[in-house]
C-alpha cells in the first residue's frame, strides 16, 4: 500500500500538514528558496558573461594591435611606392606624415567636440522637461 491516501480524488501527502498556517509558512519558505536560488543564477550567469566580455576585451585587443602594424605596413608600402616618383625617399615620407598628421588632427577635434559637456547633454530631455513645467505651471494658474 503507498504512503499516499487518496481524498475525493486529491493526493494527500501525510508528512505535509494541511492547515493554513502551516501552508503559509511552507509557501514562504519555498518563495525564499526560490529567490535565493534565482540570485544564485543570476551571480553565476553575470560572472560568466563578464568573463566572455573579458575574452572579448581581449580579442577586441589584438585586433586593434594587428590594425596598428597593417597600417603601420600600407603607410611604409605609400612612401616607397611615391619614392619610385620624382619626388624621391625624403619628400615622399614628408607628403605622407603631413597628411597622416592632418587626419589625425581632424579626427582629433571631432572627438574633442563630441566630448564636450554641451554635446553630451541630454538637451530633448530637457527641452521636454522645460515644456512639460511650463504647462503644469500654465495648468496651475489656470484653476
Amino acid at each position: 500500500m503507498s504512503d499516499y491516501s487518496t481524498n475525493n480524488g486529491r493526493m494527500d501527502d501525510p508528512a505535509r500538514p494541511n492547515n493554513p498556517a502551516s501552508l503559509a509558512s511552507e509557501a514562504i519558505r519555498l518563495s525564499g528558496d526560490l529567490v535565493r536560488k534565482e540570485i544564485a543564477l543570476a551571480k553565476a550567469e553575470v560572472s560568466q558573461n563578464i568573463q566572455r566580455a573579458g575574452v572579448a576585451i581581449g580579442f577586441v585587443a589584438a585586433a586593434a594591435v594587428i590594425a596598428i602594424v597593417t597600417i603601420n605596413v600600407l603607410v611604409a608600402a605609400l612612401v616607397a611606392a611615391l619614392a619610385e616618383t620624382q619626388l624621391g625617399p625624403i619628400w615622399s615620407a614628408v607628403i605622407v606624415g603631413v597628411v597622416l598628421a592632418l587626419l589625425a588632427y581632424i579626427l582629433l577635434r571631432k572627438g574633442m567636440n563630441d566630448l564636450k559637456p554641451e554635446a553630451l547633454m541630454p538637451s530633448r530631455t530637457v527641452q521636454n522637461v522645460q515644456r512639460d513645467a511650463q504647462t503644469i505651471k500654465g495648468a496651475y494658474n489656470d484653476k
